[in-house]
Protein backbone atom coordinates (compact mmCIF):
# COMPACT_ATOMS: atom_id res chain seq x y z
CA UNK A 1 0.00 0.00 0.00
CA UNK A 2 1.12 3.54 -0.82
CA UNK A 3 0.21 6.88 0.84
CA UNK A 4 -1.50 7.82 -2.44
CA UNK A 5 -4.40 5.65 -1.21
CA UNK A 6 -5.26 8.51 1.18
CA UNK A 7 -5.71 10.89 -1.75
CA UNK A 8 -7.71 8.27 -3.66
CA UNK A 9 -10.08 7.79 -0.71
CA UNK A 10 -10.45 11.55 -0.17
CA UNK A 11 -11.17 12.15 -3.87
CA UNK A 12 -13.97 9.57 -3.78
CA UNK A 13 -15.68 11.22 -0.80
CA UNK A 14 -16.97 14.38 -2.45
CA UNK A 15 -15.94 17.55 -4.26
CA UNK A 16 -15.65 20.07 -1.43
CA UNK A 17 -12.52 22.18 -0.91
CA UNK A 18 -9.63 20.15 0.53
CA UNK A 19 -6.71 22.61 0.53
CA UNK A 20 -6.67 26.43 0.60
CA UNK A 21 -3.73 28.83 0.31
CA UNK A 22 -3.43 32.44 -0.70
CA UNK A 23 -7.04 32.70 -1.79
CA UNK A 24 -6.85 29.59 -4.02
CA UNK A 25 -8.38 26.19 -3.30
CA UNK A 26 -8.27 22.63 -4.58
CA UNK A 27 -10.72 19.81 -4.05
CA UNK A 28 -9.33 16.35 -3.36
CA UNK A 29 -10.33 15.31 -6.89
CA UNK A 30 -8.54 18.36 -8.34
CA UNK A 31 -5.50 17.57 -6.22
CA UNK A 32 -5.52 13.99 -7.50
CA UNK A 33 -5.59 15.12 -11.14
CA UNK A 34 -2.64 17.48 -10.59
CA UNK A 35 -0.73 14.81 -8.67
CA UNK A 36 -1.10 12.44 -11.63
CA UNK A 37 0.37 15.13 -13.90
CA UNK A 38 3.24 15.59 -11.46
CA UNK A 39 3.82 11.83 -11.36
CA UNK A 40 4.31 11.84 -15.15
CA UNK A 41 7.02 14.45 -14.66
CA UNK A 42 8.71 12.72 -11.71
CA UNK A 43 8.59 9.08 -12.82
CA UNK A 44 12.15 8.86 -14.16
CA UNK A 45 13.72 10.77 -11.29
CA UNK A 46 15.36 9.15 -8.20
CA UNK A 47 13.68 11.65 -5.83
CA UNK A 48 11.68 14.89 -5.67
CA UNK A 49 13.19 17.75 -3.64
CA UNK A 50 10.84 20.51 -2.48
CA UNK A 51 12.40 23.85 -1.45
CA UNK A 52 9.29 25.98 -1.11
CA UNK A 53 7.12 27.25 1.72
CA UNK A 54 3.51 26.12 2.31
CA UNK A 55 1.79 26.26 -1.08
CA UNK A 56 -0.92 24.41 -2.99
CA UNK A 57 1.92 22.76 -4.90
CA UNK A 58 3.17 21.02 -1.74
CA UNK A 59 0.48 18.28 -1.64
CA UNK A 60 0.64 18.05 -5.45
CA UNK A 61 4.37 17.33 -5.26
CA UNK A 62 4.06 14.91 -2.32
CA UNK A 63 1.38 12.77 -3.90
CA UNK A 64 2.95 13.11 -7.34
CA UNK A 65 6.12 11.58 -5.93
CA UNK A 66 4.09 8.81 -4.23
CA UNK A 67 2.27 7.99 -7.49
CA UNK A 68 5.61 7.95 -9.33
CA UNK A 69 7.12 5.65 -6.70
CA UNK A 70 9.97 7.98 -5.75
CA UNK A 71 10.89 9.53 -2.36
CA UNK A 72 9.69 13.03 -1.54
CA UNK A 73 12.29 15.23 0.19
CA UNK A 74 11.11 18.60 1.59
CA UNK A 75 14.11 20.77 2.43
CA UNK A 76 14.43 23.77 4.70
CA UNK A 77 14.00 26.71 2.35
CA UNK A 78 15.53 29.02 4.98
CA UNK A 79 18.97 27.42 4.66
CA UNK A 80 21.83 29.35 3.09
CA UNK A 81 22.65 28.64 -0.54
CA UNK A 82 25.72 26.69 0.55
CA UNK A 83 23.72 24.52 2.96
CA UNK A 84 20.96 23.92 0.40
CA UNK A 85 23.48 22.98 -2.26
CA UNK A 86 25.11 20.46 0.08
CA UNK A 87 21.78 18.71 0.67
CA UNK A 88 20.79 18.84 -3.00
CA UNK A 89 24.12 17.25 -3.92
CA UNK A 90 23.19 14.25 -1.76
CA UNK A 91 20.42 13.48 -4.29
CA UNK A 92 22.05 13.50 -7.75
CA UNK A 93 19.57 13.55 -10.60
CA UNK A 94 16.61 14.47 -8.39
CA UNK A 95 13.78 16.77 -9.51
CA UNK A 96 14.37 20.02 -7.61
CA UNK A 97 11.30 22.20 -7.04
CA UNK A 98 12.16 25.77 -6.12
CA UNK A 99 9.68 28.60 -5.32
CA UNK A 100 9.57 29.76 -8.95
CA UNK A 101 8.64 26.23 -10.10
CA UNK A 102 5.60 25.73 -7.90
CA UNK A 103 2.83 27.53 -9.80
CA UNK A 104 3.61 25.45 -12.91
CA UNK A 105 2.54 22.32 -11.00
CA UNK A 106 -0.94 23.84 -10.67
CA UNK A 107 -1.44 24.46 -14.41
CA UNK A 108 -0.08 21.48 -16.36
CA UNK A 109 -0.89 20.98 -20.08
CA UNK A 110 -2.91 18.07 -21.47
CA UNK A 111 -4.26 15.09 -19.60
CA UNK A 112 -2.30 12.92 -17.18
CA UNK A 113 -1.55 9.25 -17.64
CA UNK A 114 -3.72 6.98 -15.53
CA UNK A 115 -0.94 4.89 -13.99
CA UNK A 116 -1.64 3.50 -10.52
CA UNK A 117 0.64 3.99 -7.53
CA UNK A 118 3.29 1.32 -6.87
CA UNK A 119 2.08 -1.06 -4.15
CA UNK A 120 5.21 -1.20 -1.99
CA UNK A 121 4.65 -0.45 1.70
CA UNK A 122 8.37 -0.82 2.39
CA UNK A 123 9.49 1.79 -0.14
CA UNK A 124 10.69 5.14 1.20
CA UNK A 125 7.84 7.63 0.96
CA UNK A 126 9.51 10.69 2.50
CA UNK A 127 13.02 11.65 3.55
CA UNK A 128 13.12 14.30 6.27
CA UNK A 129 16.26 15.94 7.57
CA UNK A 130 16.42 16.15 11.35
CA UNK A 131 16.87 19.59 12.89
CA UNK A 132 20.46 18.89 13.92
CA UNK A 133 20.35 20.66 17.30
CA UNK A 134 23.14 18.51 18.76
CA UNK A 135 24.78 17.12 15.60
CA UNK A 136 24.75 17.45 11.82
CA UNK A 137 21.29 16.85 10.26
CA UNK A 138 20.57 13.22 9.38
CA UNK A 139 18.25 12.00 6.65
CA UNK A 140 15.42 10.12 8.39
CA UNK A 141 13.65 7.62 6.15
CA UNK A 142 9.89 7.28 6.55
CA UNK A 143 8.42 4.38 4.59
CA UNK A 144 4.83 4.23 3.35
CA UNK A 145 3.94 1.73 6.09
CA UNK A 146 5.15 4.10 8.83
CA UNK A 147 3.02 7.00 7.62
CA UNK A 148 -0.04 4.84 6.97
CA UNK A 149 0.24 3.20 10.39
CA UNK A 150 0.04 6.59 12.09
CA UNK A 151 -2.92 7.75 10.00
CA UNK A 152 -4.91 4.51 10.24
CA UNK A 153 -4.22 3.98 13.97
CA UNK A 154 -5.12 7.51 15.09
CA UNK A 155 -7.78 8.80 12.65
CA UNK A 156 -11.22 7.81 11.35
CA UNK A 157 -11.82 8.27 7.64
CA UNK A 158 -14.29 11.06 6.82
CA UNK A 159 -14.89 11.84 10.49
CA UNK A 160 -14.58 15.63 10.22
CA UNK A 161 -17.63 17.88 10.31
CA UNK A 162 -18.44 19.64 7.02
CA UNK A 163 -17.27 23.03 8.32
CA UNK A 164 -14.04 21.78 9.93
CA UNK A 165 -10.86 23.57 8.90
CA UNK A 166 -7.30 23.22 10.16
CA UNK A 167 -4.72 26.02 9.97
CA UNK A 168 -1.22 24.83 9.07
CA UNK A 169 1.55 27.35 9.65
CA UNK A 170 4.23 24.72 10.32
CA UNK A 171 6.82 24.49 7.54
CA UNK A 172 6.53 21.65 5.01
CA UNK A 173 9.91 20.17 5.99
CA UNK A 174 8.66 19.52 9.55
CA UNK A 175 7.16 16.08 10.22
CA UNK A 176 4.07 17.72 11.74
CA UNK A 177 3.52 19.69 8.54
CA UNK A 178 3.63 16.46 6.56
CA UNK A 179 1.32 14.53 8.89
CA UNK A 180 -1.15 17.42 9.14
CA UNK A 181 -1.64 17.06 5.40
CA UNK A 182 -2.16 13.29 5.48
CA UNK A 183 -4.42 13.14 8.55
CA UNK A 184 -6.65 16.06 7.63
CA UNK A 185 -7.07 14.91 4.05
CA UNK A 186 -8.03 11.46 5.41
CA UNK A 187 -10.56 12.83 7.90
CA UNK A 188 -12.02 15.31 5.39
CA UNK A 189 -11.00 18.45 7.23
CA UNK A 190 -10.17 21.43 4.98
CA UNK A 191 -6.52 22.48 5.20
CA UNK A 192 -5.72 26.21 5.28
CA UNK A 193 -2.05 26.88 4.56
CA UNK A 194 -0.09 29.92 5.77
CA UNK A 195 3.15 30.46 3.86
CA UNK A 196 4.67 32.39 6.79
CA UNK A 197 3.80 32.91 10.42
CA UNK A 198 2.97 36.17 12.15
CA UNK A 199 0.84 36.08 15.31
CA UNK A 200 -1.60 38.84 14.32
CA UNK A 201 -2.07 37.31 10.86
CA UNK A 202 -2.53 33.85 12.41
CA UNK A 203 -5.30 35.14 14.69
CA UNK A 204 -6.95 36.98 11.80
CA UNK A 205 -6.84 33.86 9.63
CA UNK A 206 -8.47 31.79 12.38
CA UNK A 207 -11.38 34.23 12.44
CA UNK A 208 -11.63 34.76 8.67
CA UNK A 209 -11.48 31.07 7.72
CA UNK A 210 -13.51 29.73 10.64
CA UNK A 211 -10.57 27.57 11.68
CA UNK A 212 -11.56 24.76 14.07
CA UNK A 213 -8.18 23.03 14.54
CA UNK A 214 -4.57 24.19 14.53
CA UNK A 215 -1.09 23.09 15.56
CA UNK A 216 1.85 25.24 16.60
CA UNK A 217 5.39 24.82 17.85
CA UNK A 218 5.92 26.39 21.31
CA UNK A 219 7.72 29.49 20.01
CA UNK A 220 4.68 30.25 17.84
CA UNK A 221 2.37 29.74 20.81
CA UNK A 222 4.53 32.05 22.92
CA UNK A 223 4.37 34.78 20.26
CA UNK A 224 0.58 34.49 20.05
CA UNK A 225 0.20 34.77 23.83
CA UNK A 226 2.48 37.84 23.78
CA UNK A 227 0.39 39.35 20.97
CA UNK A 228 -2.80 38.88 22.98
CA UNK A 229 -1.34 40.18 26.24
CA UNK A 230 -4.11 40.46 28.81
CA UNK A 231 -6.85 40.02 26.20
CA UNK A 232 -8.89 36.90 25.54
CA UNK A 233 -8.65 35.56 21.99
CA UNK A 234 -11.58 36.32 19.72
CA UNK A 235 -11.58 32.86 18.15
CA UNK A 236 -15.01 31.27 18.71
CA UNK A 237 -14.55 28.64 15.98
CA UNK A 238 -11.26 27.25 17.36
CA UNK A 239 -12.08 23.96 19.11
CA UNK A 240 -8.64 22.35 19.25
CA UNK A 241 -5.15 23.81 19.52
CA UNK A 242 -2.23 21.38 19.51
CA UNK A 243 1.34 22.29 20.36
CA UNK A 244 4.53 20.25 20.08
CA UNK A 245 7.80 19.84 18.21
CA UNK A 246 9.83 21.23 21.11
CA UNK A 247 9.47 21.67 24.84
CA UNK A 248 6.68 24.09 25.82
CA UNK A 249 7.42 26.23 28.91
CA UNK A 250 4.66 25.76 31.47
CA UNK A 251 4.06 29.54 31.93
CA UNK A 252 3.33 29.85 28.20
CA UNK A 253 0.84 26.98 28.30
CA UNK A 254 -0.93 28.37 31.37
CA UNK A 255 -1.19 31.81 29.75
CA UNK A 256 -2.58 30.28 26.54
CA UNK A 257 -5.20 28.32 28.50
CA UNK A 258 -6.46 31.59 30.00
CA UNK A 259 -6.46 33.39 26.64
CA UNK A 260 -8.32 30.59 24.79
CA UNK A 261 -10.84 29.51 27.47
CA UNK A 262 -13.15 27.70 25.03
CA UNK A 263 -10.43 25.83 23.14
CA UNK A 264 -9.27 22.28 23.89
CA UNK A 265 -5.47 22.06 24.16
CA UNK A 266 -3.36 19.08 23.09
CA UNK A 267 0.33 18.58 23.79
CA UNK A 268 1.74 16.21 21.16
CA UNK A 269 5.15 14.57 21.61
CA UNK A 270 6.91 12.94 18.70
CA UNK A 271 10.03 13.01 16.58
CA UNK A 272 10.87 13.03 12.91
CA UNK A 273 11.90 9.38 13.25
CA UNK A 274 8.55 8.38 14.77
CA UNK A 275 6.36 9.71 11.93
CA UNK A 276 4.74 12.34 14.18
CA UNK A 277 3.12 12.02 17.60
CA UNK A 278 3.65 9.04 19.88
CA UNK A 279 2.24 10.55 23.11
CA UNK A 280 -0.59 13.02 23.66
CA UNK A 281 -1.80 15.09 26.60
CA UNK A 282 -5.42 15.77 25.74
CA UNK A 283 -7.89 18.57 26.52
CA UNK A 284 -9.34 16.83 29.59
CA UNK A 285 -5.86 16.40 31.04
CA UNK A 286 -5.14 20.11 30.55
CA UNK A 287 -8.42 21.11 32.20
CA UNK A 288 -7.98 18.78 35.19
CA UNK A 289 -4.41 19.99 35.73
CA UNK A 290 -5.65 23.57 36.02
CA UNK A 291 -8.60 22.97 38.35
CA UNK A 292 -7.37 20.07 40.50
CA UNK A 293 -6.12 20.42 44.08
CA UNK A 294 -4.13 17.19 43.69
CA UNK A 295 -0.43 18.05 43.11
CA UNK A 296 0.09 14.85 41.08
CA UNK A 297 -2.73 15.83 38.70
CA UNK A 298 -1.56 19.45 38.46
CA UNK A 299 1.94 18.22 37.61
CA UNK A 300 0.62 16.52 34.50
CA UNK A 301 0.50 19.85 32.69
CA UNK A 302 4.27 19.43 32.49
CA UNK A 303 3.97 16.00 30.87
CA UNK A 304 3.53 15.03 27.23
CA UNK A 305 0.67 12.68 28.11
CA UNK A 306 0.28 8.98 27.48
CA UNK A 307 1.24 6.80 24.50
CA UNK A 308 -1.05 6.60 21.49
CA UNK A 309 -2.63 3.26 20.53
CA UNK A 310 -0.01 0.81 19.30
CA UNK A 311 2.90 2.67 20.92
CA UNK A 312 5.05 1.24 23.71
CA UNK A 313 7.30 3.41 25.86
CA UNK A 314 10.07 2.26 28.19
CA UNK A 315 12.51 4.15 30.40
CA UNK A 316 15.92 2.50 30.61
CA UNK A 317 19.21 3.19 32.34
CA UNK A 318 22.55 3.57 30.54
CA UNK A 319 23.00 -0.22 30.57
CA UNK A 320 19.65 -0.84 28.89
CA UNK A 321 17.81 -2.02 32.01
CA UNK A 322 14.13 -1.04 32.26
CA UNK A 323 13.43 1.37 35.14
CA UNK A 324 10.45 1.58 37.45
CA UNK A 325 7.84 4.35 37.44
CA UNK A 326 9.25 7.68 38.57
CA UNK A 327 12.87 6.91 37.69
CA UNK A 328 14.58 9.15 35.13
CA UNK A 329 16.38 7.49 32.25
CA UNK A 330 16.53 7.19 28.48
CA UNK A 331 13.24 7.11 26.58
CA UNK A 332 12.77 4.22 24.13
CA UNK A 333 9.69 3.67 21.97
CA UNK A 334 8.31 0.93 19.75
CA UNK A 335 5.39 0.71 17.31
CA UNK A 336 4.32 0.27 13.68
CA UNK A 337 4.75 3.95 12.81
CA UNK A 338 8.28 4.23 14.16
CA UNK A 339 11.13 4.21 11.67
CA UNK A 340 14.31 5.15 13.54
CA UNK A 341 16.06 4.66 10.21
CA UNK A 342 18.56 6.94 8.48
CA UNK A 343 20.02 7.10 4.99
CA UNK A 344 23.38 5.37 4.89
CA UNK A 345 22.93 3.65 8.25
CA UNK A 346 21.35 0.49 9.59
CA UNK A 347 17.79 1.16 10.69
CA UNK A 348 15.85 0.50 13.85
CA UNK A 349 17.04 -0.88 17.13
CA UNK A 350 17.01 -4.18 18.96
CA UNK A 351 13.56 -5.83 18.81
CA UNK A 352 12.13 -2.73 17.14
CA UNK A 353 12.94 -0.34 20.01
CA UNK A 354 14.06 3.14 19.00
CA UNK A 355 16.20 5.21 21.36
CA UNK A 356 14.87 8.77 21.19
CA UNK A 357 17.93 10.30 22.93
CA UNK A 358 15.49 12.07 25.23
CA UNK A 359 15.67 11.64 28.98
CA UNK A 360 12.39 11.21 30.80
CA UNK A 361 10.25 9.34 33.29
CA UNK A 362 6.88 7.62 33.41
CA UNK A 363 4.58 8.15 36.38
CA UNK A 364 2.44 5.41 37.90
CA UNK A 365 -0.45 6.26 35.54
CA UNK A 366 1.67 6.08 32.39
CA UNK A 367 2.16 9.82 31.79
CA UNK A 368 5.50 10.58 30.17
CA UNK A 369 7.63 13.51 31.36
CA UNK A 370 10.48 14.64 29.11
CA UNK A 371 13.42 16.03 31.07
CA UNK A 372 15.40 17.07 28.00
CA UNK A 373 17.81 15.65 25.47
CA UNK A 374 20.38 13.22 26.84
CA UNK A 375 23.09 15.39 25.28
CA UNK A 376 21.75 18.42 27.20
CA UNK A 377 22.19 16.88 30.66
CA UNK A 378 24.52 18.96 32.84
CA UNK A 379 26.81 17.09 35.24
CA UNK A 380 27.78 19.37 38.11
CA UNK A 381 29.78 17.87 40.95
CA UNK A 382 28.63 14.38 39.93
CA UNK A 383 24.93 15.39 39.94
CA UNK A 384 22.87 15.03 36.75
CA UNK A 385 20.85 18.19 36.14
CA UNK A 386 18.10 18.63 33.54
CA UNK A 387 18.14 22.23 32.21
CA UNK A 388 14.33 22.22 31.81
CA UNK A 389 13.76 22.19 35.59
CA UNK A 390 15.78 25.38 36.05
CA UNK A 391 14.43 27.05 32.91
CA UNK A 392 10.85 26.66 34.11
CA UNK A 393 11.70 28.41 37.37
CA UNK A 394 13.48 31.28 35.60
CA UNK A 395 10.47 31.77 33.31
CA UNK A 396 8.34 32.48 36.38
CA UNK A 397 10.32 35.70 36.89
CA UNK A 398 8.37 38.64 35.41
CA UNK A 399 11.43 40.00 33.59
CA UNK A 400 12.29 36.75 31.78
CA UNK A 401 10.71 35.96 28.40
CA UNK A 402 12.99 33.10 27.30
CA UNK A 403 15.56 31.02 29.16
CA UNK A 404 18.32 28.56 28.31
CA UNK A 405 20.44 26.90 30.98
CA UNK A 406 23.77 25.45 29.87
CA UNK A 407 26.71 23.64 31.38
CA UNK A 408 30.14 25.10 30.64
CA UNK A 409 33.49 23.61 31.73
CA UNK A 410 34.58 24.31 35.30
CA UNK A 411 37.81 23.15 36.98
CA UNK A 412 36.19 22.55 40.38
CA UNK A 413 32.70 21.28 39.59
CA UNK A 414 33.19 19.77 36.13
CA UNK A 415 30.49 22.05 34.80
CA UNK A 416 28.96 25.28 36.07
CA UNK A 417 25.50 26.55 35.29
CA UNK A 418 25.02 29.52 32.98
CA UNK A 419 21.54 30.94 32.39
CA UNK A 420 21.17 32.80 29.09
CA UNK A 421 18.01 34.90 29.20
CA UNK A 422 15.92 37.09 26.94
CA UNK A 423 14.31 39.92 28.88
CA UNK A 424 15.52 42.39 31.47
CA UNK A 425 16.51 42.42 35.11
CA UNK A 426 19.37 42.38 37.57
CA UNK A 427 21.36 39.13 37.27
CA UNK A 428 21.95 38.83 41.01
CA UNK A 429 18.29 39.45 41.79
CA UNK A 430 17.31 36.74 39.30
CA UNK A 431 19.80 34.32 40.88
CA UNK A 432 18.29 35.10 44.29
CA UNK A 433 14.81 34.50 42.85
CA UNK A 434 15.90 31.10 41.53
CA UNK A 435 17.57 30.21 44.84
CA UNK A 436 14.25 30.50 46.68
CA UNK A 437 12.81 27.78 44.43
CA UNK A 438 15.80 25.54 43.71
CA UNK A 439 18.54 23.79 45.63
CA UNK A 440 21.77 25.77 45.70
CA UNK A 441 23.45 23.21 43.42
CA UNK A 442 20.82 24.00 40.75
CA UNK A 443 20.91 27.77 41.03
CA UNK A 444 22.67 29.32 38.00
CA UNK A 445 26.24 30.41 38.76
CA UNK A 446 26.02 33.09 36.08
CA UNK A 447 23.14 34.97 34.45
CA UNK A 448 23.60 36.74 31.12
CA UNK A 449 21.14 38.47 28.79
CA UNK A 450 20.86 38.22 25.01
CA UNK A 451 18.45 39.93 22.58
CA UNK A 452 17.39 36.49 21.32
CA UNK A 453 18.22 32.79 21.60
CA UNK A 454 19.39 30.80 18.59
CA UNK A 455 16.68 28.39 17.45
CA UNK A 456 15.79 26.24 14.50
CA UNK A 457 12.93 27.34 12.26
CA UNK A 458 10.65 25.04 14.26
CA UNK A 459 11.61 26.54 17.61
CA UNK A 460 14.14 24.07 18.96
CA UNK A 461 16.87 25.69 21.00
CA UNK A 462 20.37 25.40 19.50
CA UNK A 463 22.23 24.74 22.75
CA UNK A 464 25.49 23.81 21.09
CA UNK A 465 25.53 27.20 19.33
CA UNK A 466 25.08 28.99 22.67
CA UNK A 467 27.77 26.89 24.37
CA UNK A 468 30.19 27.62 21.54
CA UNK A 469 29.46 31.37 21.81
CA UNK A 470 30.02 31.35 25.59
CA UNK A 471 33.27 29.42 25.24
CA UNK A 472 34.47 31.83 22.55
CA UNK A 473 33.63 34.83 24.76
CA UNK A 474 35.47 33.23 27.70
CA UNK A 475 38.54 32.63 25.52
CA UNK A 476 38.52 36.24 24.31
CA UNK A 477 38.23 37.49 27.88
Amino acid sequence: MNIAVILEMAASAGDRSAVTEGGRSLSAAGLQRLARHAADRFRDRPAVLYLGANHLAYPVALFGAALAGVPFVPLNYRLSQEQSSELIDRHPGAEVLRPDDLDALLDPPGEPESASAPDDRDATAVTLYTSGTTAAPKAALLRHRHLLAYVFNTQDFGSADPDDATLVALPPYHVAGLMNLLTNLYTGRRIVYQSSFEPADWLATVRREGVTHAMLVPTMLARITAELGAATADAPSLRSLAYGGARAPRPVVERALRQFPHTGFVNAYGLTETASSICVLGPDDHWRAIVSDDPAVRERLGSVGRPLPGIEVEIRDEDGKALEAGAIGLVLVRGEQISGEYAGAEGGGEDGWFATRDRGRLDADGYLYIEGRADDTIIRGGENIAPAEIEDVLLEHPGVREAAVLGVPDAEWGQRLVAVLVGAGDPEEIRAFARTRLRSSRTPDTVVFRPELPRTATGKLLRRTLVAELEEEAADA
